[in-house]
């Protein structure tokens, strides 16, 4: 699917790429990263190539990314009204100030009116809670969101690395209170993390939430850069984070991502975010780059559309195993149909249901 085929988000009307610009390695004020010159070279060719969705956050290599960002493509307003610019909030910048991050009022308020100004605009398009902040109520987030909304500073809401059942009650109490509800769930989402799929995935599904999955490579693993022939020849950037996962599970979904490749002659990159993309739920699949290089092979995912046995093949190499209710839910068709086909979907009679003939007392 190329770039400029756009999806609308979730259950709204925002229109985005398939695949998001992710920009958290913007700017090297952290010892890494990308330069100024290739980040805006980076933001160019995504753009030049019909992407229009580009994500960061206030936190991101010390509010860099969004300055980058803001004087690239903010400060230019015929680019600016052509771009769905994300951010997000919740990262605090200012130690030993207990109100200068998290999602109270007077925190979110004040990091809104902040990044505008590093974006060097007068609205953000989506606006992420980056972190669930247990101390605050969820109804003073929501409704410090829906006055920024009423007061065109944000376009749209979405909420990243927080429990289901409290995206689920922030939704229900916005829809109760005629607030905005958060559109887009962000979650970290890929072949090597499938948990989400317990409680994350149907809830997005279920009420309609855009998901705009982030670490899709699983910190680089999926890269391709990693196999079983150069063994300890690579050293990871982000070290323990990928060593924990080379293991004999992982060199084997890798060689089912080498097969599946060549047949589309591809990348092993490609075929893992294109697996990412055709995800129940899933908008748009946040890609990070922090070479030029790196973008131009990961955009190759937009040119691959992976059919049902090469998604099976990876599906029973990596499917987790779930505990309660999951385990519970699986044997609820045959207790509830009795071995009946509903809406397309055929049970065996469960241990648990009457054999034929008997009749309950």
């Amino acid at each position: 699917m190329p770039l400029d085929h756009y999806v609308t988000l979730g259950r709204s009307g925002l229109r985005v790429s398939p695949l998001c610009l992710g920009a958290m390695t913007f700017g090297e004020d952290l010892g890494w990263g990308t330069s100024v010159e290739e980040s805006q070279q980076i933001i160019d060719r995504y753009l030049e190539l019909g992407g229009n969705f580009i994500d960061t956050a206030n936190f991101y290599t010390a509010s860099h990314s969004e300055k980058i960002i803001g004087d690239h493509i903010g400060r230019h307003p015929d680019r600016r009204d052509r771009t769905v610019i994300a951010t997000k909030f919740s990262g605090n910048l200012y130690p030993g100030d207990p109100n200068g991050g998290g999602s109270g009022r007077k925190s979110v308020i004040k990091a809104c009116e902040n990044s505008l100004r590093r974006l060097q605009t007068d609205y953000i398009d989506l606006y992420w809670l980056h972190l669930w902040d247990k101390d605050t109520p969820i109804e003073e987030t929501m409704a410090a969101l829906d006055d920024l909304v009423r007061a065109g500073k944000v376009r749209y809401l979405g909420v990243s690395d927080t429990p289901a059942w409290k995206i689920a009650e922030a939704n229900m109490i916005a829809r109760f209170r005629g607030w905005s509800a958060f559109v887009g769930l962000q979650i970290e989402y890929s072949l090597l993390e499938r948990t989400v799929e317990q409680e994350l995935v149907p809830m997005a599904s279920e009420f309609g939430l855009g998901i705009t999955p982030w670490s899709p490579l699983k910190s680089g693993v999926l890269s391709g850069k990693y196999t079983r022939d150069n063994v300890g020849q690579h050293q990871g950037d982000r070290g323990a984070l990928v060593d924990a996962f080379l293991n004999e599970q992982t060199y084997a979904l890798i060689d089912e991502l080498e097969l599946i490749a060549k047949a589309h002659e591809t990348s092993v990159a490609a075929v893992a975010l294109a697996w990412v993309q055709a995800q129940p739920a899933v908008s748009s699949v946040i890609i990070g780059a922090r070479r030029l290089s790196q973008l131009d092979d990961n955009l190759r995912a937009a040119d691959v559309s992976l059919d049902a046995d090469e998604l099976a093949r990876l599906n029973e190499l990596t499917t987790p195993t779930f505990g309660f209710p999951s385990n519970m839910l699986e044997m609820a068709p045959g207790i509830i149909n009795g071995g009946t086909t509903v809406n397309g979907v055929s049970a065996p009679v469960s241990e648990y249901v009457m054999p034929t003939g008997a009749r309950p007392y």
